[in-house]
C-alpha cells in the first residue's frame, strides 16, 4: 500500500517530499481549478505562487485548446522544456493543478514525470478540496479523471 500524499503535516509537507525525491526539483505548487494557489513547498513565496498561477493559467488554456482541436481526450499534463529548466503542470482529477519546476544540468526528467504521476494518482483522495473544473472544458479523460455523476 502506498502512503498518503497529504498527511498530518499537510500539503506543504507533501509537496516538500515530492520536491525532495527528485534531484534538481526546486519547488511545487498546487493551484485551484480557478488558478488560485492552494499550497506550495517551503521555497514558494507568495509572489512566486502568484506568478506561477498566471503562467499555468495560460498554459492550461493552450492545453485545453489543443485537446479540443486534436479530439484526443482530456488534458492531463503540460511540460515546458526551457534551456535550463523544466516545468511540469499536471491536472489532478478533482480539478486542482500541480506545478513542479526542476532545473540543472543533471536533472532527472523521467524521475520527475514518475513522481508527478504518482502524486496525481494519490492526491485526489487526500487533498482537502473537492471541486470540478471552473469551465465546461474537461480536464482529464472521462472515467479516469472524472468521477461518475
Amino acid at each position: 500500500m502506498t502512503s498518503a500524499v497529504v498527511t498530518d503535516d499537510g500539503l506543504t509537507g507533501a509537496l516538500d517530499r515530492l520536491v525532495g525525491r527528485v534531484r534538481g526539483a526546486e519547488f511545487a505548487v498546487v493551484l485551484s481549478p480557478d488558478g488560485l494557489p492552494l499550497g506550495g513547498s517551503r521555497r514558494v513565496e507568495p509572489k512566486l505562487a502568484e506568478q506561477i498561477s498566471g503562467v499555468v493559467a495560460g498554459l492550461i488554456a493552450l492545453g485545453l485548446a489543443a485537446t479540443r482541436t486534436c479530439d484526443a481526450g482530456g488534458l492531463r499534463q503540460v511540460v515546458v522544456q526551457m534551456s535550463r529548466a523544466f516545468l511540469f503542470i499536471a491536472t489532478i482529477p478533482n480539478g486542482t493543478i500541480l506545478t513542479v519546476r526542476i532545473a540543472g544540468d543533471d536533472v532527472e526528467v523521467g524521475d520527475m514525470a514518475y513522481e508527478v504521476a504518482l502524486f496525481v494518482g494519490q492526491a485526489e483522495r487526500h487533498l482537502p478540496i473537492r471541486l470540478g473544473p471552473a469551465s465546461s472544458a474537461k480536464i482529464g479523460d472521462a472515467g479516469v479523471h472524472q468521477r461518475d455523476r
